[in-house]
C-alpha cells in the first residue's frame, strides 16, 4: 500500500547526487521498504546520527550540511573503499548507514581505522511513483547511443594502485593537456561509488560531456557483473560519441587489485578498445608492481604519475624501476604527452574501423 508524499516532506527532502537523474516530480508516494533491497532501490530516510559524512551532496553540487532529524532521499548499493567504507545494500530492520556523501545507503561491513563510524539512517519507507510504483535508479538511465558515429572516439584510461593515488587528478589534467590540441574531449568516471567530486572535476576541466556510472543506472559499481561494466561502458563512450567528442578520458576507480578493476583489465575484449593507458601511483614501489602486473596483462602505459610526481626523487625511482616515463601533473596538463598521443595517430587510423566494431560488441562473452 503507498501513501502519498505531502507537500513539506517532498519540499524539504534533501536530494543527493547519486538521485541526480531522477526528477523530482517522480517522488510521489511512500512505500514499503523491501526487506532485502537491491542496488537502485531508493528510500527516504530520517538522519538519525551524525557520523562520518556529516555533508550531502546535492544534485546541484552543494555540499549541504547535515543535521539530525533530516528527510534525506537514498539509494541503496555496495561500497568498496580502502580508507573509507566496505558497505552492502542493505538494512537492519528499519536502520542502516549513509555509505558516501552522494547519498549511498546500506550496512557498514568494515572501515578504515581512521574512519569515524558512520552516520545512522532511519528508513521510512520506499520512494515511488504518482502510481505507486517503487522508483528504481536503473529506470532513470540514459538511453541506449544506438548505431555508434562514423568516427569513434579515441579512448585513454586512466587506472592506479589504490585509492587515493591521484587518478582523478591525472585524468583532469588529461583532459586539460587533450585540449590544447583543439580536439573535443569526454570525462567519464566508469567505476566507482555516488559521490561527484570527480566528475564536477572533470566537467571543469572542459570534458564535454562529463558522465558516470549514475549515468548509466548504477548507484555504484562495487559486485557488478563484467557484462554489466561492459554495458556500462559501450553506453557511456557512445553517448561520448555522439556528443561529437573525439577524446575519450575515463577513470577506473580504486587499484588493480579491486575485483571489477581487475576483470575489467584483464578483459581482452575491453582492453582492445583502449588506444592508452596512464598509470597512476603513490610511490616508487608501487609503480613498479603495478607496471609489472600490467604488463603481465598486455597493458603497457604510456606514462606513471599521480601522487609520486609530487617528488622529483621518487619520479626517478619510479621511472628507473618501471622504464615507463614519469610525468608531472602540471606537465601533462601543458600536453606533454600529445607529441606521443599524435604521433601514434596515424598508426591508429587504419584501426578505427575495427576498434568500433570492438566497442559496438565488448558486452559479449569476454576472454581473459
Amino acid at each position: 500500500m503507498s501513501t502519498t508524499l505531502n507537500h513539506d516532506i517532498i519540499t524539504t527532502m534533501r536530494i543527493p547526487y547519486g538521485l541526480r537523474r531522477v526528477p523530482q516530480s517522480a517522488f510521489a508516494t511512500l512505500l514499503p521498504c523491501p526487506n532485502e533491497p537491491r542496488p537502485g532501490t531508493i528510500a527516504l530516510a530520517q538522519l538519525e546520527k551524525i557520523g562520518k559524512n556529516a555533508r550531502l551532496e546535492l544534485v546541484s553540487g552543494r555540499p549541504a550540511t547535515l543535521h539530525e532529524g533530516d528527510l534525506l532521499a537514498v539509494v541503496f548499493g555496495n561500497r568498496y573503499a580502502t580508507e573509507q567504507f566496505e558497505g552492502y545494500a542493505r538494512r537492519q530492520g528499519d536502520a542502516c548507514d549513509l555509505l558516501s556523501m552522494g547519498g549511498l545507503c546500506g550496512v557498514v561491513e568494515s572501515r578504515h581505522a581512521s574512519v569515524a563510524e558512520p552516520s545512522k539512517l532511519r528508513i521510512l519507507g520506499a520512494l515511488g511513483n504518482s502510481h505507486g510504483r517503487p522508483l528504481r535508479l536503473q529506470d532513470f538511465a540514459l538511453a541506449g547511443a544506438g548505431a555508434m558515429t562514423s568516427v569513434r572516439p579515441r579512448v585513454l584510461v586512466v587506472c592506479g594502485t589504490s585509492m587515493d593515488a591521484g587518478k582523478t587528478h591525472t585524468a583532469v589534467n588529461l583532459i586539460r593537456g587533450l585540449r590544447l590540441l583543439g580536439d573535443s574531449v569526454a570525462g567519464i568516471k566508469l567505476t566507482g561509488t555516488a559521490t561527484g567530486r570527480d566528475t564536477w572535476g572533470m566537467l571543469d576541466a572542459g570534458a564535454r560531456p562529463a558522465l558516470d556510472f549514475i549515468d548509466g543506472g548504477l548507484p555504484s559499481t562495487y559486485l557488478a557483473t563484467l557484462d554489466e561494466l561492459l554495458s556500462l561502458y559501450q553506453l557511456l563512450v557512445g553517448h561520448a560519441g555522439l556528443a561529437g567528442a573525439q577524446w575519450v578520458v575515463i577513470e577506473i576507480a580504486d587499484g588493480l587489485l579491486q575485483p571489477e578493476t581487475a576483470a575489467l583489465l584483464q578483459c581482452r575484449s575491453f582492453r582492445d578498445t583502449v588506444e592508452h593507458w596512464v598509470f597512476a601511483t603513490s610511490d616508487p614501489l608501487a609503480a613498479e608492481g603495478g607496471v609489472r602486473l600490467l604488463r603481465k596483462w598486455d597493458i603497457e602505459p604510456i606514462a606513471v604519475s599521480g601522487i609520486v610526481s609530487m617528488s622529483p626523487l621518487a619520479m626517478r625511482e619510479a621511472q628507473n624501476a618501471s622504464k615507463v616515463r614519469c610525468l608531472t601533473a602540471k606537465e601533462i596538463q601543458c600536453g606533454e604527452l600529445n607529441k606521443i598521443l599524435t604521433a601514434q595517430a596515424s598508426q591508429k587510423t587504419n584501426g578505427h574501423s575495427a576498434g568500433k566494431q570492438l566497442l559496438n560488441t565488448v558486452f559479449a562473452v569476454c576472454a581473459p
